[in-house]
């Protein structure tokens, strides 16, 4: 197939940002005491309350790449119209809802634009899912309607 490169490429690309990010998170501790000492008195003020948002944000980010991860690996099966599709989208939707609250709860905490523009990306994230998993939930019926016929 002529796609077939990006298809692995982009795997191999997920599979790097999991395990990097379990890496982040599981070191986010340290990271932020860093940040706070470097960066900005705000995170030290707030470092538990950061920690919690970054943590729970961080742990659903990682989900969310998870999901795609097992997206990915039908889309390399040639089989992606599946209820697992379906299922995953609308897990995606729910993390990155979570993502949106808790980064709503740092922008009371700490007001930056960037926040606000992070709650914007993953509310509509969480919109695309909901959508895509409505198309992909169509898509997957009109499959196994096919199925039955032949």
């Amino acid at each position: 197939m002529k796609y077939e490169r990006i298809k692995k490429l982009t795997k191999l690309i997920l599979d790097i940002m999991f395990f990097t990010g379990i890496i982040v998170l599981l070191t986010l501790p340290i990271w932020l005491r860093f940040a706070g000492t470097h960066y900005s008195k705000d995170i030290e003020i707030h470092y538990l309350a950061m920690l919690i948002v970054f943590a729970v944000s961080g742990l659903n980010g990682i989900l969310i790449v998870n999901e795609l991860r097992k997206m990915m690996k039908t889309v390399l099966e040639v089989n992606c119209f599946v209820e697992d599709n379906v299922k995953s989208l609308r897990r995606m939707a729910r993390y990155s809802l979570v993502i949106s609250i808790f980064f709503f709860i740092k922008v009371l905490l700490v007001p930056t634009p960037a926040t606000l523009i992070i709650i914007l990306v993953f509310f509509i994230a969480a919109l695309f899912s909901v959508v895509l998993s409505c198309v992909f939930q169509e898509a997957v019926n009109y499959k196994d309607e096919n199925d039955l016929t032949i």
